[in-house]
């Protein structure tokens, strides 16, 4: 056999023992379900230890749009049952289009209805003749009838064609479209009313950081990021919070692809809840309850996570609700990073420059993870109480050596006095 048949067969009895093995473990042969494409691509590989390295993808972009595609929906008629929801959804050249197809399609009916009651009526056979009494007056053909119609359904009124009292039909017909003429003006109004004044333009003014530092803040390790309004008219009841965004697979061996864990950024303490009136550094203390607590600076890199950070307010002129969102990846997040500062005083008011949202300088921090600072902490303060034991115990041994030195000299000085007398009675 050659070197290469030798070895193939070499890596296939290893897979085989490994399949025994795990066939000895779980006698209950499991097959894996059919995932997702994404699911597929975020599961672990076990045999093959060289992974190689790919591009990260966005669940979240960061002009916070989703980065999510919904297919194979059957049941597409869920969308018609809420007809206005989905007008205000689609994009604007199709609203556009459909705006103006359903008055066109409204007039075309209405006009072509005009149309054959004045066919019906013989109208078109006594144009010319003063004595007949048409239906409507100077409705010779259908682009008269179709030009009646948009003015009755817009309550135009020209004067020149009119609708007579001997056409009990026309009238009805005239009530008809009066009433669906309102249903459909207030409807398609009432979507683009809502469209234009939806508030995700509003959301273009509130502003990111490109990046997010962790750094040391009061002694412990924080995740940070900056926020900020352009505008002067300010975001009412603003808060914040975040999502890490990352695939896990369970104990039982459940793979969770896009798993979304809560960030705290100060939800016991009200911290979420934010004045904006000048740029603010979101902070997240990297504690026990932090799904950053073990990771360290050279761990991060290696990380595939996401953080979605999601502002959400009033606005103050019209009142609707404001959503901003972004993310940031693992190469957006930098570890010894502080943001510079971009307030300042000034004579009579305080100035915020934009130039220096966004930027950053280095600082003075630990590489390790706060699970390891904090079990460093833990190891320096057990030295303290030692040296304090043996403090105590050396005083302690010193005031027995003294008080031993003072007893011999008490002695020698009893025993010094008792041969003076001696000697003196002889």
């Amino acid at each position: 056999l050659s070197s290469a048949a030798v070895t193939e067969w070499g890596d296939t009895n290893v897979l085989e023992g490994d399949s025994m093995d795990q066939d000895v473990e779980s006698p209950v042969a499991i097959h894996q379900p059919k995932l997702p494409k994404q699911a597929r691509d975020d599961l672990p590989r076990h045999i093959s230890r060289d992974r190689t390295k790919r591009k990260i993808q966005r669940y979240v972009r960061k002009d916070g749009k989703c980065n999510v595609h919904h297919g194979n929906v059957r049941e597409t008629y869920r969308y018609l049952t809420d007809i206005f929801t989905t007008l205000v959804d689609l994009k604007w050249r199709f609203n556009l289009l459909i705006f103006v197809m359903v008055y066109t399609v409204t007039w075309l009916f209405f006009g072509m209805i005009w149309w054959l009651i004045a066919y019906i009526r013989g109208d078109m056979d006594h144009i010319e003749d003063p004595s007949w009494t048409p239906c409507v007056t100077n409705l010779n053909g259908f682009v008269s009838a179709f030009l009646f119609s948009i003015e009755t359904e817009t309550t135009i009124g020209y004067g020149y064609r009119v609708i007579t009292d001997k056409c009990p039909e026309g009238i009805i017909l005239l009530l008809i479209q009066s009433v669906l003429g309102s249903i459909v003006n207030a409807f398609m109004v009432g979507c683009m009313f809502v469209k234009i004044s939806q508030p995700k333009k509003r959301a273009e003014t509130l502003v990111f950081s490109t990046h997010a530092v962790i750094s040391m803040r009061d002694g412990k390790l924080c995740l940070m990021f900056r926020v900020g309004d352009l505008r002067n008219s300010h975001i009412v009841e603003a808060s914040i919070r975040a999502k890490l965004i990352k695939s896990k697979q369970t104990s039982e061996g459940e793979f969770i692809p896009l798993n979304q864990t809560d960030i705290n950024v100060g939800y016991y303490t009200g911290d979420d809840r934010l004045f904006l009136v000048s740029p603010l550094i979101i902070s997240h203390e990297i504690n026990q309850q932090s799904p950053f607590w073990e990771i360290s600076k050279a761990q991060l890199p290696k990380e595939e996570l996401e953080i979605v950070v999601i502002l959400e307010g009033m606005v103050e002129a019209t009142g609707m609700t404001c959503q901003a969102r972004s993310s940031y990846v693992t190469s957006e997040i930098l570890w010894g990073y502080r943001f510079t500062p971009v307030l300042t005083l000034e004579d009579g008011f305080y100035e915020v420059d934009y130039n220096s949202f966004h930027e950053t300088y280095e600082t003075s921090t630990p590489s390790l993870s706060a699970k390891e600072l904090a079990e460093l902490a833990s190891r320096a303060e057990l030295p303290l109480s030692w040296s304090v034991s043996s403090k105590l115990n050396q005083h302690a041994e010193l005031e027995t050596e003294e008080e031993e030195k003072n007893v011999e000299e008490q002695t020698e000085r009893n025993g010094d006095v008792a041969n003076l007398e001696n000697e003196s009675k002889v």
